[in-house]
């Protein structure tokens, strides 16, 4: 009887292993709002959802680097549901305290624009497995408005 479930645990866990699941991409990053107290980015991350009905979202987590160090971390608790056998845009918003900026000075004065690393963790609730992460990275660079931007040239 005991091989029997061992042999059964075998095959959940090979048919698990071996399903399609969701996949992501930072489509892109950009400036999204500048406030008193801190600056917004928009990361725009496109999940794929393989399955005929939508799948939650638990919830969205990040981390935002530049210059090696972390200069945001945050998460969006339950962001809505994959659309099903579809893509889905999502828009995550990170936000940047202004404090942090300031330790950023050298990086921004040479070439005006923010090198960084973007990590996020999607958790999605598929039915029957339960929750799974689907983790997203991108680095590249955010050109920073200049005074031109604002009033013309």
């Amino acid at each position: 009887m005991a091989g029997l479930v061992d042999k059964a645990k075998e095959f959940v866990v090979e048919k698990v292993a071996n399903m399609k699941k969701p996949e992501a991409t930072v489509k892109n990053v950009d400036l999204k709002d500048i406030s008193r107290e801190c600056i917004t980015y928009k990361a725009d991350v496109n999940v794929a959802n393989p399955y005929s009905t939508p799948i939650p979202i638990c919830e969205i987590s990040y981390t935002f680097k530049s210059a090696g160090r972390v200069i945001a971390e945050g998460s969006i608790p339950d962001p809505g549901s994959l659309k099903a056998n579809a893509d889905t845009m999502l828009d995550v918003a990170v936000k940047v305290p202004h404090s942090v900026l300031v330790s950023l000075v050298k990086d921004i004065s040479a070439d005006w624009d923010i090198d960084y690393e973007l990590n996020i963790i999607l958790t999605v609730d598929l039915p029957v497995v339960g929750n799974i992460n689907i983790p997203v990275n991108s680095i590249g660079e955010i050109k920073l408005p200049t005074l031109s931007t604002f009033f013309g040239s």
